[in-house]
Parts: structure tokens; C-alpha cells; sequence
């Protein structure tokens, strides 16, 4: 894939949905670091969708774009990341958000970026905090979240079950940086 957003690859086998007329889309990028663990970041307080909680990088698709294009520009939004590779949709969903907005549908994939995964650039208004999730603090992805609405727990559970093979076999390697780290980044509030 080739576009504004620089040259994307998504491996053979990608699901990529087709929004029908009228319907609302969103995406989401489970990003790992070198150790396995997953990025999450904090919903910020005062957020009206779903405050004070944890989230994958990802957004709604604007009207007339595709959903690589949203991903690829969600991720440099949220985090000044560049999306590299798409190696697997990880599930498709629909879900009504507690913003009266009505049935958002949701596709979301394993990513692969390049950029330095120990600096993300957030958008702080945005996010109150950043953090590298692993199977020894996972559960903290369930923070301020209803009973039985762990989605982006599960999301990422699902990815360390499963493993970070892609479809060649080979582990999922993100982030050009040497160093990544799988400890919790800065807290801001």
C-alpha cells in the first residue's frame, strides 16, 4: 500500500472490511515492543467516550477514507509513530459507546511501526498516561472499565495468547529503537 502515509505493507491474508453506506468505523493498532509487550494509553479524565480508561491506538475513519489510511494516521497522531507493517486483523466488532453516538463498527490489527517506542508523542490532551503492557501487569488494562467491558484487555490478552508470529512465522519486531523498554512510561494527570 502506498500513499501519503509513506509505503505500508499488509501481509497476505489481512482482512480489511468494507464500511457499508451510513455506518460508522473506527480502528485500532496493538503495537509490541521488542520484549512482547504491549502499548496502551490512558483515556484522559474529562474524555467523553470512555474517561479515565485504558486504550489501543486507534480512531474513527474519517468520511471518504480507508481504514489503512485511518490506521496509518491514527498511529502517527496518537503517538508520532509510522505505521510499517499490518500483519493480522485481530477481530471485528461492533459496539455502542456510552457518548449517545450510536453502533461504532471496529477492526483491529497487529501492527508493526518504525519510531523510538521509549518517546511516543501523545497527544496529551488526549491521554493521561502511556504504558507497555505485559502478562505481569496486564490486569491493570481493566482499570475504571464496567464489570464485563474488558474489551481492550482481552484484545491484548488475545495477542500474548495467541503469540506475535505473523504469517511467515517470524516474530512481530516494532519500533526502530535498540532499546525498547517493557516498563510503564511517564504518568502524566
Amino acid at each position: 500500500m502506498h500513499g501519503e502515509d509513506g509505503d505500508v505493507a499488509v501481509d497476505a491474508g489481512v482482512g480489511i472490511p468494507v464500511p457499508g453506506e451510513g455506518e460508522v468505523w473506527t480502528v485500532g493498532a496493538v503495537i509490541l515492543n521488542r520484549q512482547g509487550a504491549a502499548f496502551a494509553q490512558k483515556r484522559s479524565p474529562d474524555r467523553r467516550l470512555f474517561p479515565d480508561t485504558w486504550d489501543i491506538v486507534g480512531g474513527h475513519v474519517e468520511p471518504g477514507e480507508s481504514l489503512m489510511s485511518a490506521l496509518a494516521r491514527e498511529v502517527e497522531e496518537e503517538t508520532g509513530w509510522r505505521l510499517r507493517r499490518v500483519r493480522r486483523l485481530l477481530s471485528v466488532s461492533s459496539w455502542t459507546g456510552d457518548d449517545g453516538g450510536g453502533v461504532r463498527h471496529e477492526a483491529d490489527y497487529l501492527v508493526d511501526v518504525d519510531g523510538d517506542l521509549d518517546h511516543p508523542v501523545l497527544e496529551w490532551a488526549k491521554h493521561s498516561a502511556y504504558g507497555w503492557f505485559s502478562a505481569d501487569n496486564l490486569h491493570r488494562l481493566k482499570e475504571n472499565c464496567p464489570p464485563g467491558n474488558h474489551l481492550i484487555h482481552d484484545l491484548i490478552a488475545k495477542v500474548m495468547e495467541q503469540g506475535q508470529k505473523g504469517a511467515g512465522g517470524e516474530v512481530a519486531q516494532t519500533g526502530s529503537h535498540a532499546e525498547d523498554s517493557a516498563d510503564e512510561g511517564p504518568v502524566r494527570r
